[in-house]
């Protein structure tokens, strides 16, 4: 027997460990089955569920349980990152409370730190992620630094550097000189700051009294300074092409260039060129062979290479300290006020610097070459489409890839340097010896390179190292390529595109064919508040989905993010729509005790819905077939919310409001035929549902397909879906019901509109009808009578009758004498009442809609209200004119 209620906070937990411990999610248990894989984006060590991985897990899920239902052998690969620079961010910070630095317990003994606390705390989101109901495989879960794993990426970096497609060069990259290591584009955050534009005057060398004036929000950077550009085109500077300027404190000459960089629009045309330290100077100085001066140390103090007051320095001290200079030398122009954006790290939470540094590359544009191919010629599909044009414009401009980074925690990168600095690059220190050793004719000391590698490097071999390569093993065979990759848009360079190079460069199929690493690439939306606006801590609008599975259950979560998951939208995420769909829930769990109450499980016999007899029963089973087949068309085409509208719509409108209401009278008879049929049938459907919703929803589906039957083949995660067949649905049938509930729904909206009691039952006249039409109206005469609250039911003979409304469904009339049951005078004065409300409030929210200083105050949740409450109003005032001439036509 039923509970009263679904308890999700006592059951979901229990459910959950019942399909982990019956394996319910292991791959390998039908070897004769089609493969399907989706690989889990690998969340870092240190990560926490928020609602992007709650939306992101929650797709795949949905997914991989549809797949695992149509029979086939599905490997939802899991697995977690080391995440480098954040992990040993961590650790560092649980030293520091002990004051102890890394550097205090040498390499090896912070590494095995490192390793005590991901033991203690890592891993903490696949906890949440199993409180969210999702079905991975987690005996395979795999980690970037198993064995297995390094020895993958070590082959990766050897094998690369042997074809000449990883290499050492001094370039500039984005440094942290707070963790002193160089960091990734992903990794930095660009914040608005208040600042200045100082504009410095730079003296032109041989004519006295004139200068070149060039503006800066880095004062300090000057010091670096190696010419100032100009536009070609620009007559103000034309004569100074070719001359140079001293610039001042340093006293280094610098030539003045042309270069398409200056544009004589912005500020005064003159842009003062320091290639060390920008990459748009840098970009300028290798067109102009200039040089490269680096002022800063790797912790943003400027170095030997600045006049000497200013060695040792700060970099914000020395900012202060060269503007004083500048003014009492008399080279400061003004000082501008301005905002602008500043790099920071978003580990560190200090604005980073360009820094021309050693550094080790991959060669992307190499690899990137196949990659773009491969997607230009359709063996991996970006959904939506439109993504695939951020993919070329991504690839098709790649720049050599800075992979090396100045960590502990990581994968250390295989090069070894003998005496001379002569590279040595190899899986092991015994092979780097050994090319080292014929080198040099004799044994020589080698030193390792102390960097680790771009956690990127490493995750981008995530579709074949979790499945044991370089080993050729069964799963390496078995489930490579992955079916899709379901990702955000954030990471389709950082993570995607490596994934494609890796994937085409080190992976081919049985005849040697290079081979993508998945099919298709599904890129999700983003997840905002419920203003639209982006979730940000410093805003205090950041939705916790534990907390909302806590509140309305993981179902409830799970099916809003489905239902509002649309191809190229953003979801805008609330409380009410969570408990909106917490309520559907609801909704299902009723109608099941509606169905174990009227007996309709565990009767005895199988049952064929093609034999169904009663128009009703044909009607439903029609719906329920082909509500499957839009749920299963729509995952097949990623169109989630289409899916969930699906399997909605068909549970709460069609079988719960409508089946269950004109199933009643059979239910309420005596035993029969009929009333079996009827049993069955509802049975047959609830089961249907279940199957449907339980992608979505599959902790309440589960426990109500295990309590409404006993003879269960199997839990409900490895049940059959339900297939297609057109066989079961009746078009007479569904033609028959679907003019009933129009009919029925007309007269309920007449009948409220002209605010007939409740419980009044009224008469009803039929004109026009056909045959088909009349023998449905006799067939459904006693539904129609108790649910449209009809006395009667007759044919019209003469004219309409006065003081009665019209209903038209098709190509008949129905008419409702309300003479007598309303007074239509007063209704007139409450229908006139209401509209005038409305009107005025139409006027006043129209005013404010085009008032534009309104418009250009009011935050956009705002104005969105306010649309959105004009339109209601709106369509309020149209049904009540719409009510006024029914009853204008009855006088």
């Amino acid at each position: 027997m039923l509970e009263k209620t679904f308890d999700f906070s006592k059951r979901e937990k229990d459910i959950y460990d019942h399909w982990n411990d019956t394996g319910a999610f292991k791959c390998g248990q039908n070897s004769d089955a089609e493969p399907y894989t989706i690989i889990l984006p690998p969340p870092n060590v240190t990560g926490s569920l928020h609602i992007g991985h709650a939306l992101n897990h929650t797709l795949q899920d949905i997914l991989i349980r549809f797949e695992r239902m149509r029979g086939k052998d599905v490997l939802w690969q899991p697995g977690m990152d080391h995440a480098g620079i954040a992990t040993q961010m961590v650790v560092e910070r649980q030293l520091d409370a002990g004051n102890i630095r890394r550097h205090d317990l040498g390499r090896e003994g912070f590494i095995d730190r490192v390793w005590e606390w991901k033991e203690e705390s890592g891993g903490i989101i696949f906890n949440q992620m199993r409180r969210l109901g999702q079905s991975c495989d987690w005996s395979r879960q795999k980690f970037t630094m198993d064995d297995g794993f390094v020895k993958a990426v070590l082959k990766k970096f050897v094998d690369l550097y042997n074809d000449d497609l990883i290499f050492k060069a001094k370039r500039l990259v984005n440094w942290d000189p707070k963790l002193c290591t160089a960091i990734s584009d992903l990794e930095v955050e660009q914040k608005e700051v208040n600042g200045n534009y100082w504009h410095f005057k730079y003296p032109v060398d041989g004519e006295e009294g004139r200068f070149l004036i060039v503006a800066t929000t880095r004062p300090e950077t000057m010091l670096g300074d190696v010419a100032v550009a100009v536009n070609a085109d620009d007559d103000r500077y034309k004569d100074l092409i070719g001359k140079t300027l001293t610039l001042p404190i340093v006293g280094r000459k610098l030539i003045v260039i042309a270069d398409e960089h200056a544009d004589p629009e912005k500020g005064s045309g003159a842009v003062k060129i320091t290639p060390a330290h920008d990459f748009d100077d840098h970009m300028v100085g290798k067109r102009h062979n200039l040089e490269n001066i680096n002022i800063f140390d790797e912790y943003a103090h400027l170095n030997d290479n600045v006049p000497e007051k200013y060695r040792g320095m700060e970099r914000f001290e020395a900012r202060k300290a060269i503007v004083a200079q500048m003014e009492e030398l008399g080279f400061l122009d003004k000082v501008e006020p301005t905002v602008h954006m500043v790099p920071y790290g978003d580990r560190s939470g200090v604005p980073i610097e360009l820094w021309l540094t050693d550094q080790w590359y991959v060669d992307a544009e190499t690899l990137a070459k196949p990659a773009l191919e491969a997607v230009e010629k359709g063996d991996t599909k970006f959904v939506p489409k439109t993504w695939e044009k951020t993919y070329y414009e991504w690839m098709r401009n790649i720049e050599p890839w800075c992979v090396s980074r100045q960590l502990w925690w990581g994968h250390q990168i295989p090069a070894w340097y003998g005496p001379d600095g002569e590279t040595f690059v190899a899986n092991t220190e015994e092979e780097a010896q050994g090319l080292a050793d014929a080198h040099y004719g004799e044994k020589k000391d080698l030193k390792r390179d102390e960097d680790v590698l771009d956690t990127w490097f490493s995750s981008a071999l995530w579709p074949n190292g979790t499945l044991g390569w370089p080993e050729n093993t069964p799963e390496l065979n078995r489930y490579y390529k992955s079916n899709v990759l379901v990702t955000g848009f954030d990471i389709i360079f950082f993570w995607v595109a490596r994934m494609m190079m890796d994937g085409l460069y080190f992976m081919k199929d049985e005849n040697g064919v290079p081979e993508v690493p998945f099919e298709t690439v599904y890129v999700h939306a983003l997840v905002r508040d419920e203003h639209g606006a982006k979730m940000s801590k410093s805003k205090g609008n950041v939705i916790d989905p534990l907390e909302l599975a806590d509140k309305y259950g993981a179902d409830a979560l799970r099916f809003t993010l489905a239902a509002m998951e649309a191809q190229g939208r953003d979801i805008k995420m609330s409380d009410k729509r969570v408990e909106g769909y917490r309520n559907f829930g609801t909704k299902l769990w009723n109608a099941a005790k509606f169905c174990e109450m009227n007996e309709c499980f565990n009767t005895t016999g199988d049952f064929d819905p093609s034999n169904a007899k009663l128009t009703l029963n044909k009607w439903i089973i029609g719906e329920a077939e082909k509500a499957a087949l839009k749920v299963t068309q729509s995952l097949e085409a990623f169109k989630y919310n289409e899916a969930a509208s699906a399997a909605y719509h068909f549970t709460w409108g069609t079988f719960c409001d409508w089946y269950i209401e004109l199933v009643k009278p059979q239910f309420y008879a005596d035993d029969g035929a009929e009333k079996q049929e009827c049993r069955k049938t509802a049975a047959w459907v609830m089961d249907h549902i279940l199957k449907m919703l339980h992608p979505f929803m599959p902790f309440i589906t589960e426990e109500l397909w295990g309590s409404l039957s006993t003879s269960r083949d199997s839990d409900l995660i490895l049940a059959t879906w339900p297939t297609y067949n057109p066989e079961n649905v009746d078009d007479a049938a569904s033609e028959e019901m679907e003019w009933l509930i129009i009919l029925i729904t007309d007269i309920r909206a007449a009948r409220s509109e002209m605010n007939v009691p409740a419980g009044a039952k009224i008469d009803m006249l039929v004109s026009g009808a056909t045959n088909n039409t009349e023998n449905a109206i006799n067939s459904q005469l006693e539904l129609l009578k108790r649910l449209a609250r009809l006395e009667n039911i007759d044919k019209l003979s003469g004219d309409a009758p006065n003081g009665a409304i019209s209903v038209v469904v098709g190509e008949a009339t129905y008419y409702l004498p309300l003479a007598d049951v309303i007074d239509i005078d007063a209704e007139k004065a409450r229908l006139n009442k209401s509209l005038e409300k409305l009107e005025k409030e139409i006027k006043s929210v129209s005013g404010r809609l085009n008032n534009e200083t309104f418009v250009s105050k009011a935050p956009p949740h705002v104005i969105t209200e306010n649309k959105k409450g004009l339109e209601e109003a709106e369509q309020k005032a149209v049904k009540i004119k719409e009510a006024l001439e029914r009853l204008a036509s009855m006088n």
